[in-house]
């Protein structure tokens, strides 16, 4: 998949755990997994906004992409 998910990265940054974070949000901790293992297709920009205002960071820091042909 050409886009990385970093939210290990941020979490680590900013020293939460996930289960907290999935507290915080109202997101199955499960689900949450799945988006930072990268098992997911798809991501609501509605939980995407959360995380965001939760961690005080931008969408940029937990979404990269990356050229697969390179």
């Amino acid at each position: 998949m050409a886009i990385i998910i970093r939210l290990d990265r941020v979490l680590a940054d900013k020293k939460m755990k996930l289960n907290e974070l999935a507290l915080k949000i109202g997101i199955s901790n499960v689900n949450l997994s799945n988006l930072k293992t990268g098992k997911v297709k798809a991501i609501r920009f509605s939980t995407l906004e959360a995380i965001c205002k939760t961690l005080n960071c931008q969408p940029g820091d937990i979404l990269e992409y990356v050229d697969e042909e390179e």
